[in-house]
């Protein structure tokens, strides 16, 4: 059975407020909890410093928790460069059963894909435009430029501080919806929250006030 294109059209145009709902109800849907590093998400990003050079940004999340395993520049986007930082990863956490990318050329590489193999890592792509495929990193990457672009860094050093106070807020101090109020370091570790009383309780501040909330230390 085929149809032509302008049913289609008439189709959406007809349902076009129910579309629009279901949509919106995807967007609002609760994910499923996974198992933790189970799979993680990869990709880059990058921030241009107060001369005007260009830093890329590489970060590993794991997608049970939500942990930030890794953001910080890198020096370049050569795979070589890529697969140290995310060798250094696997053997701080364990490595993942998956690894997601997206479909650029270095994640593609002969030499990528040969090393996540013979890690045991079996890779993932999502589909040429539709970056929702690899939500949770692209969501940390929402999180992160929201308050990195009203951020002035002025160099490499700067950068590099500024991403290990994100990543400590991120993954210790803001909870999280999606995992019932933890925060990814909770969620991570398989804690409750609200079944262990802190030992104490601290103001955190940092990037003038951008980043905020109260530590837990337990």
């Amino acid at each position: 059975m085929t149809v032509g294109k302008t049913w289609v059209a008439e189709t959406i145009k007809r349902h076009h407020y129910a579309i629009a709902d279901l949509r919106l109800r995807w967007k609002r849907e609760t994910p499923k909890l996974m198992r933790c590093n189970q799979v993680w998400g990869l990709d880059l990003t990058g921030k241009g410093d107060q001369d005007g050079n260009r830093h890329t940004l590489l970060g590993i999340i794991d997608h049970g928790s939500r942990l930030a395993m890794h953001l910080a520049p890198v020096a370049d986007k050569r795979t070589v460069t890529l697969l140290k930082v995310l060798i250094s990863v696997v053997e701080t956490f364990g490595p993942p059963r998956v690894i997601r990318t997206d479909n650029e050329a270095v994640f593609r590489s002969w030499l990528f894909c040969f090393v996540l193999k013979q890690l045991g890592i079996r890779q993932q792509f999502s589909q040429p435009g539709m970056p929702w495929q690899n939500g949770r990193i692209e969501r940390l990457f929402g999180t992160l430029k929201g308050k990195l672009n009203q951020l002035r860094v002025a160099d490499l050093v700067g950068l590099q501080q500024a991403m290990a106070e994100f990543t400590f807020w991120y993954n210790t101090i803001r909870p999280h919806q999606h995992l019932n109020g933890r925060t990814p370091l909770e969620a991570w570790q398989g804690m409750d929250p609200y079944q262990q009383i802190p030992k104490g309780a601290y103001l955190f501040q940092a990037w003038d006030g951008l980043l905020a909330g109260v530590y837990l230390r337990r």
